[in-house]
């Protein structure tokens, strides 16, 4: 049943965590409540308004009208415009109507599926430095589906990687091989023509 000041129901039948310890059959959660599932459990929650179905391996922090998904997948029906919050994307009911929709985070990929209302897809923080140009606001249709990463909101695209640039320019390791070959040509330049030699005095 749905409960106040932003509580909610916990129902599991095993394999489910709640703030790092084994959570009762049924309890009271509250707003920072962290809630994961093991492989092969899954975990629903009962708020005012809104029944969330939390699927096997997922890792969630329930806030009251929000969600805050780390990975995995939720299915969501709500009276409540409840949202979730991935990295830097937010997708959140567009009416008060109920709305039955699919998010799912795994390898940083975000996939939202659009059962019954639409939804939407918004990006915030650095995400709106990275658009270029596109539109930091996407309508999920009803029947539709549309995927982004949840890396600031970047659209994923096919077979992104090597090929295409931008991506693994970003990309820490990236990042720590331009450093790498940074040192080795200051090495280069600064010694010269002096070979570093264990033989050879200073």
């Amino acid at each position: 049943m749905a409960q106040d000041n932003g509580r909610a129901m916990l129902h599991n039948n095993g394999g489910t965590w709640l703030n790092e310890s084994p959570a009762p059959p049924s309890t009271a959660i509250f707003p920072d409540s962290l809630l994961q599932t093991q492989k092969g459990y899954s975990a629903r929650i009962d708020a005012e308004g809104s029944t969330v179905l939390v699927a096997p391996e997922t890792v969630v922090q329930f806030q009251g009208l929000e969600l805050a998904l780390d990975h995995g997948h939720l299915q969501l029906d709500t009276a409540r415009e409840m949202k979730v919050l991935i990295g830097c994307v937010t997708v959140t009911p567009i009416t008060y109507d109920r709305t039955q929709f699919d998010v799912t985070d795994i390898d940083g990929k975000v996939k939202v599926v659009a059962y019954k209302n639409d939804v939407r897809i918004k990006l915030h923080g650095s995400a709106l430095r990275k658009t270029k140009g596109e539109s930091s606001s996407t309508i999920v249709r009803e029947g539709e589906q549309a995927t982004r990463s949840e890396h600031c909101g970047v659209p994923v695209r096919p077979n992104q990687g090597t090929a295409g640039g931008g991506a693994f320019l970003d990309s820490a390791w990236a990042k720590g091989a331009g450093i790498v070959a940074l040192g080795v040509t200051c090495l280069i330049i600064c010694v010269g023509d002096d070979p570093i030699s264990p033989s050879k005095p200073k």
